[in-house]
């Protein structure tokens, strides 16, 4: 992968790649869940439940070893029960083939999952019989040229009857081009042991495995369009569902209307009957129903009912939007409370403030918040009008239908109902233009 993060909590579609695997575990309700992680590999932890064992693999010594580890963290096992052993970096396996795979007919002690790929580089190849009986699993680097033309490729996923397992897991060999204990081998060893094994076919696209950054983006697009299909069934309109990228986290309700160039991320809910897009970036945020985000950057924020945002609005965190207020055109705002029909239509920022339902901020107004070393807050009042261009020079308080005047720097608090301009006496030059024409003029004489 090329990067300093495990392999497995690299994510797609807001999860981990570990944390989609153990998503399609979990319907099965396990008696116990194990996850196989290397040394350091800290973010892999935090990606498991709180209900599911991890297991440290201390020496890399192969998939049969790091099996052995994942068994000596399960607590009570019967050699009747079976064992799913599934790789890490599968996130296109879903429920129902993994319980399928569960399934273990009576008397047999395996059954692997399979693929027919146009071009199997990389896989272990399947080895039949003349009956069509799975007879083996051989790692291609350990291939034969007559085995390596098998298309059929081993996937990664088995079950296993506990015993079998166990037992085969203690004479596997380390004697292959690796050095490593291969889980592959188990298959082989079974075989030759007469055990019955079972074989499941599976699409490709759903078995496939994630070994470079190109692979996690094909895993990524593919678990994008399962997200956004299910939403579209479930009421919600998209234009162009393959530009619209949705978190599995992200809550939709039917009735919302997703434009392209929308990314929903983290604990976001977008209400029925809101929009979002074209090109709106929301993470952890509520955008209530009726309301309209496009064109705007949204994070921590509660967007109310029937409230607009942008263009190229950005909402930070703390930011309150309650009913039918507008943040409008280049307006940053930062845990700022617009109270309900309140607006500020362009080019202003509020910081640590509350604006009372009603208001109006004009353009080009700026809440002073920061002297250097603290925030301070500001309060307009309800149906205040703060005119364009205004300093509000926290802390400081605008009155109830209190009005500024255009270019005022309020250093003190406004009254209810008053005016409040705070400039300097406007003052003229006449002549001004032609004496600087003069002036000009005699200096490029000296050049």
């Amino acid at each position: 992968m090329m990067s300093e993060s495990p392999k497995t909590a690299h994510t797609a579609a807001g999860r981990s790649l570990v944390s989609w695997v153990l998503d399609a575990v979990e319907p099965l309700k396990p008696d116990s869940t194990v996850v196989v992680v290397g040394p350091g590999a800290d973010s892999v932890r935090a990606a498991a439940p709180g209900d599911v064992a991890v297991a440290v693999q201390e020496e890399r010594l192969g998939t049969g070893h790091a099996a052995q580890v994942g068994l000596g963290a399960v607590e009570r096992l019967d050699p009747e029960d079976t064992v799913v052993v599934l790789y890490g970096d599968m996130p296109l396996l879903t429920a129902s083939l993994v319980a399928d795979l569960a399934e273990l007919g009576a008397g047999a002690s395996a059954r692997i999952v399979t693929a027919r790929l146009d071009s199997p580089t990389g896989y272990g190849r399947v080895l039949r019989d003349c009956d069509g009986e799975v007879t083996g699993v051989v790692e291609e680097r350990d291939c034969s040229d007559e085995q390596r033309a098998i298309n059929e490729v081993n996937a990664g996923a088995y079950a296993f009857r506990a015993g079998p397992l166990i037992d085969s897991l203690d004479r596997v060999s380390s004697a292959n081009a690796q050095g490593e204990r291969y889980l592959t081998d188990v298959v082989g060893i079974m075989a030759a042991d007469g055990d019955r094994l079972e074989a499941v076919e599976a699409a490709a696209r759903e078995v496939m495995g994630v070994n470079t950054q190109d692979q996690l983006a094909e895993a990524r697009r593919e678990l994008q369009r399962r997200v956004n299909v299910g939403l579209m069934e479930s009421g919600v309109w998209m234009l162009d569902p393959e530009r619209v990228y949705i978190d599995d986290s992200v809550v939709v309700e039917p009735g919302a209307r997703i434009y392209p160039g929308a990314h929903l991320e983290g604990e976001t809910h977008v209400a029925a009957g809101a929009q979002v897009g074209p090109d709106a970036f929301v993470v952890d945020s509520t955008v209530g129903a009726g309301s309209v985000v496009w064109y705007a950057v949204v994070r921590s924020a509660v967007i109310g009912e029937g409230c607009e945002v942008g263009p190229y609005a950005s909402l930070r965190p703390g930011t309150v939007m309650e009913k039918g207020s507008k943040l409008g055109s280049f307006v940053e705002t930062k845990n700022t409370v617009m109270g309900e029909g309140a607006k500020a239509g362009h080019l202003a920022y509020l910081g640590d403030a509350v604006v009372g339902p009603g208001a109006n901020v004009g353009a080009g107004t700026i809440t002073c918040n920061y002297d250097g070393r603290r925030k301070h807050p500001t309060e307009i009042g309800a149906g205040a009008f703060i005119g364009s261009d205004t300093m509000l020079v926290a802390p400081v308080k605008v009155g109830d239908n209190a009005v500024t005047g255009a270019g005022s720097v309020i250093t003190r608090d406004v009254e209810d109902g008053a005016l409040a301009v705070e400039r300097s006496e406007q003052k003229q030059v006449p002549g001004y233009d032609q004496r600087r024409a003069a002036r000009d003029a005699a200096e490029a004489s000296q050049d």
